[in-house]
């Protein structure tokens, strides 16, 4: 009897991985096969959705090979600890100390960044873990696709978990020294980097001061923001309105380890390290985790999309 229960379970496991594995498969061949033949004149939602689905299908299998070809030389993204190139991201998303049951994307929002590069936006819901530990049910992503010869391939991903506001920023008072001391001289700097990295500034000074109209010049006309509590700001309007807002009482901001990452030679993605002397909801400021996506018009650089998040320790 006994052996015909073990029997039984290595069956189960058997199957259950023989399903995963034929998925990724499968979703490997269509990203492929999409990858393939996206006409070199414009792209579908479809598409990409279907790649980024693909991503996810890779990571709950642990599909090594997936990444090589999938994630763009260029890559930059967040993980667990902190900023992602190519090789770091292939090694977290592979890891066998990630175990995901099932995933799901909605509301997804595609918008164009030129005709070689593509921004999508949408809400994550995973049941898994990461290191032993939970991972957040619902999260709000983005990711930023790059045509490379023809092929569409990822170029940056973060996650910022959905969250209540007074739970995120309760962080220990010495996290903004921390930061300073940890991050006090930027790195990988480049003409690009300061230009794009003086725009931060302004749009980071005239958050601070709640300035909605300086706000306005900094930004181009279609923006789109997911702040570090996973709220999507879908609208300039809905973006103006937020940071315009006196919920946070802010003496001072930080903005250290900014890098550029050129995706064409009119649009730039900025990662950077930020810190706020302050409180917001009432609770004191904690550090972020920052990506701002710049947009190049008549020579003047143009604040687009940005995702900011809270450091972390929770998986890919």
């Amino acid at each position: 009897m006994a052996k015909i229960k073990q029997f039984g379970l290595t069956a189960a496991a058997a199957f259950i991985f023989a399903a995963c594995v034929g998925n990724a498969l499968a979703n490997n061949a269509n990203a492929a096969d999409t990858l393939e033949r996206t006409a070199p004149a414009g792209w579908t939602k479809v598409e990409l959705i279907t790649l980024e689905k693909s991503a996810y299908e890779a990571w709950k299998c642990k599909d090594a090979k997936f990444w090589g070809k999938f994630l763009s030389d260029n890559f930059v993204g967040w993980g667990s600890f902190g900023k992602l190139d190519k090789a770091s991201a292939t090694r977290e998303y592979t890891g066998t100390d990630c175990e995901i049951k099932n995933y799901a994307l909605s509301d997804e929002q595609v918008s164009s960044l030129g005709k070689d590069a593509a921004l999508i936006t949408y809400k994550a819901t995973v049941n898994g873990t990461c290191g032993g530990q939970t991972l957040p049910t619902n999260s709000r992503s983005a990711a930023i696709y790059v045509r490379d010869d023809g092929k569409w391939k990822r170029a940056f991903h973060a996650r910022a978990a959905i969250v209540d506001p007074k739970e995120i920023l309760a962080k220990p008072a010495n996290r903004l020294q921390a930061l300073h001391e940890d991050y006090a001289q930027p790195t990988n700097r480049n003409a690009r980097t300061d230009a794009m990295l003086a725009v931060e500034w302004d749009v980071w000074e005239a958050w601070r001061a709640h300035d909605a109209k300086k706000l306005l010049e900094l930004t181009a006309e279609d923006i789109s923001f997911i702040n570090i509590f996973g709220v999507y700001l879908a609208t300039k309007t809905d973006a103006m309105q937020d940071w315009s807002e006196t919920y946070c009482d802010v003496k001072s901001v930080s903005l250290t380890d900014a890098k550029g990452t050129m995706l064409s030679p009119t649009v730039g993605i900025l990662t950077f390290k930020a810190a706020a002397d302050g409180t917001c909801y009432g609770q004191k400021v904690g550090s972020v985790w920052g990506t701002s996506v710049y947009v190049k018009s008549a020579h003047v650089w143009k604040w687009t999309f940005g995702i900011n998040l809270p450091p972390r320790q929770d998986g890919t």
